[in-house]
């Protein structure tokens, strides 16, 4: 599996909102230049967390995104997912159920299974109040 641009900037996206929780809507000109990445691309962003309701938009003068719900309860998960699509390591696993017709004789499956349920459940277990916390220890400990 291999994360897209987009979703590592959808990532870096969110993390900033959520950086950024207790100050109101954001602008993405402010994140654009805080995570060096072009505002044009955040905007081609933008849809795919508002599809996965991880986002609330203000437009107008004062406008900008936010986080629709706390950092604590938004998982890193959600947003490659929102961003990515599927998370499965392999095709045949896109569809429920599975429509391939060796999958139930596959002596491979298992394997992808299992490496399905260890990503699904790691970036279950991150939010982005996490990432946050973590940044600030590693902050203090390396100065």
């Amino acid at each position: 599996m291999k994360i897209s641009t987009r979703g590592r900037y959808s990532l870096r996206m969110m993390i900033d909102l959520a950086q950024n929780y207790d100050n109101g809507f954001v602008s993405l000109k402010d994140i654009s230049k805080r995570q060096n990445i072009s505002k044009k691309y955040l905007e081609q962003i933008v849809p795919f967390l508002n599809r996965s309701k991880l986002l609330h938009a203000n437009k107008g003068h004062m406008g900008g995104y936010k986080l629709a719900r706390r950092p604590s309860e938004i998982t890193v998960r959600e947003i490659l997912e929102s961003a990515e699509g599927s998370l499965t390591p392999v095709s045949c696993m896109d569809n429920s159920p599975n429509l391939c017709e060796h999958y139930k004789n596959c002596p491979t499956f298992p394997i992808y299974q299992g490496l399905y349920d260890v990503i699904i459940n790691y970036l279950d277990g991150i939010t982005l109040q996490n990432v946050i916390d973590n940044q600030q220890d590693f902050l203090e400990y390396n100065i």
